[in-house]
């Protein structure tokens, strides 16, 4: 009621109102970054029309008074040079630098996801019964359970000191572990000993892959620009797929070419090291292309805002704890989307393979070969996908993966049970239906989660502990579940089970599509198309002023320590534009 007698009075019309009900009819001053008190527009007139003149209100970032720092900060308008503009070639340089990285990721899993059989017999030749494959699996699932120690580490670190450069450091780690896998003694030598260096390889991979997708995600969000990150982000999941592909691509040739030549041991004696010596080359050009990608112009303009350093704010910078404290329900929603997603995509890629041979019992290099063509149908369809939630939202998508998922999951491991060709292809289908709705949309929508100064620590942590809780460890629950209970449909009903937690997730989430990313300035391709964003600020619906960096900062007069200085400000000096330099 005050604001409104307020406005009232110093003859205001009514889009003041609108703005206020949009905004937040309260200001907070903070004194010496403390003690924080309500002041609803107490300097009449002059606040109030200052206020207006800038067009934004925020609760949490009205005014700030400091008689320590002897300055107080001021919110100004959205201008022209606040916009980022991305010319697309920049954008294709830095979205190949990212997909590259994410492309060997995958290319590792897919290796081990193929060979689990065979590695069995390499590193665990010597446990009784089905340990051996369970042991085996257990090095798949290792690496994801040190994952979020990565994520704990490299997040905050690529919110300190780059995006790029942790990306090259988690390259580089994961290009040397995935060689050196393909160099390791055997069980013939080392007995059950030699699944241990395995398992340590496998936990350098993990920890560096809790820097990797977290960081990808962060950069190609912070890169695309607002009316098209689906499209543009989903081009990382197509790297990750098409990787995967290729992995096991790589095996089944492998296993095709030295089964020719050395007979149906071949595998076994040799050819297993193959894939992982592949890699070598292939790291090698991953960290080539790391190292001319760009760091995001989120980022660089984020390192000029002074509210970024402030470890109160939940916009600002925070460590682990205080990403827990202000972020902890959009951590819990995204855990569940990350485990949704996860379950069912780890399921496709990582345990099929194991699934088809041990369970439906089709041939080794069939088990391989089967899910190659959906993968790469399978990959072609993200950007379409990705294009489409730009249009209807991410919600939407979500909630396609969510009902597939659950409609689909049973009717395609019954078909699978039949064991011939057709029968595989048509199930493997299916469950890439639901993969696909899910991934498209996984680096635009869960990095937009969160605010811009802790984008890539927030991002490790959700996105890891679902990984390493859920996710990850789908091949080693899967297959403990089936021989816990003789059914073989318990994957299944495994996926659908965290589908409908991730339904829950998404009904809770916020729309971010066509907006700014929480924190940044909003991101576009065309000056024209900045012009015309400033131009309609004050209408446009999704465009929130109020978490960007628009402050300035104002000195205040020696000794003056209460709000009343709040007035000594000139309004029609920032309602002109000309604001004073930053003390």
């Amino acid at each position: 009621m005050l604001a409104r007698r307020v406005l009232a009075d110093s003859g205001v019309d009514d889009r003041v109102h609108a703005v206020l009900a949009r905004a937040g009819r309260t200001w907070h001053a903070r004194y010496h970054g403390e003690r924080r008190v309500t002041c609803g527009f107490f300097k009449v007139g002059r606040i109030a029309l200052s206020a207006f003149n800038r067009h934004t209100f925020h609760p949490h970032r009205g005014v700030t008074l400091s008689s320590r720092k002897k300055s107080i900060t001021r919110r100004r308008r959205l201008e022209v040079d606040d916009v980022l503009v991305v010319k697309k070639s920049r954008l294709r340089t830095a979205i190949s630098g990212t997909v590259v990285g994410n492309f060997m990721e995958w290319f590792d899993f897919g290796i081990y996801g193929y060979l689990a059989v065979t590695l069995t017999v390499v590193f665990t030749s010597d446990a009784p019964g089905g340990l051996g494959l369970l042991l085996t699996l257990f090095g798949f699932a290792i690496s994801f359970l040190v994952r979020p120690l990565g994520g704990f580490i490299l997040g905050p670190l690529g919110d300190r000191i780059g995006r790029q450069r942790v990306l090259f450091l988690t390259m580089t780690m994961m290009a040397i572990a995935t060689g050196l896998i393909g160099l390791l003694p055997t069980s013939d030598l080392l007995g059950l000993w030699a699944i241990v260096p395995l398992y340590f390889l496998k936990m350098v991979q993990g920890f560096s892959t809790g820097g990797e997708y977290a960081g990808a995600t962060t950069y190609v969000s912070e890169f695309s620009p607002d009316r098209s990150r689906g499209y543009w982000s989903s081009f990382l999941d197509v790297g990750s797929y098409v990787g995967f592909a290729a992995g096991a691509s790589t095996v089944a040739l492998t296993t095709w070419i030295v089964e020719g030549i050395s007979g149906p041991d071949a595998m076994t004696d040799y050819g297993w090291r193959i894939p992982f010596l592949v890699a070598i080359p292939l790291g090698a050009v991953a960290i080539w292309f790391r190292l001319r990608i760009p760091e995001t112009p989120a980022f660089e303009a984020e390192e000029h805002d002074g509210r970024a350093a402030d470890g109160s704010d939940p916009l600002g910078r925070l460590g682990i704890l205080g990403i827990f404290r202000h972020h902890w329900r959009v951590i819990l929603i995204g855990i569940a989307l990350v485990s949704a997603t996860n379950t069912a995509g780890y399921a496709l890629t990582s345990y099929m393979p194991t699934y088809l041979e041990t369970e439906v019992g089709v041939s080794n290099l069939m088990a391989a070969v089967a899910t190659v063509p959906v993968l790469i149908v399978m990959s072609a369809c993200l950007p379409l996908i990705g294009k489409l939630s730009d249009r209807i939202g991410r919600k939407p998508v979500y909630g396609i993966a969510v009902v597939s998922t659950i409609v689909l999951m049973v009717p395609a491991f019954t078909i699978m049970q039949i064991g011939q060709e057709w029968a595989v292809m048509l199930a493997l289908a299916m469950v890439a239906i639901p993969v696909a709705f899910y991934v498209a949309i996984a680096a635009s929508a869960l990095p937009a989660l969160f605010p811009t100064a802790s984008r890539f620590g927030a991002m490790a942590i959700a996105y890891n502990l679902a990984v390493s809780l859920f996710g990850g460890t789908t091949p080693l629950f899967s297959q403990a579940l089936i021989d816990l209970t003789g059914n073989t449909y318990m994957p299944a009903f495994y996926i659908m089970f965290f589908a409908a937690l991730g339904g829950i997730a998404m009904l809770s989430m916020k729309e971010t599509a066509k907006r700014p990313l929480m924190g940044s300035f909003p991101t576009v391709e065309t000056r024209a198309e900045a012009k015309e964003l400033v131009a309609e600020q004050d209408e446009n619906e999704l465009l929130d002023t109020g978490t960007m960096p628009l402050d300035i900062i104002l000195p205040v007069k020696e000794g003056t320590t209460d709000a009343a200085s709040l007035g000594d400000a000139d309004p029609e000096a920032e309602a002109s534009g000309k604001h004073p330099e930053p003390v």
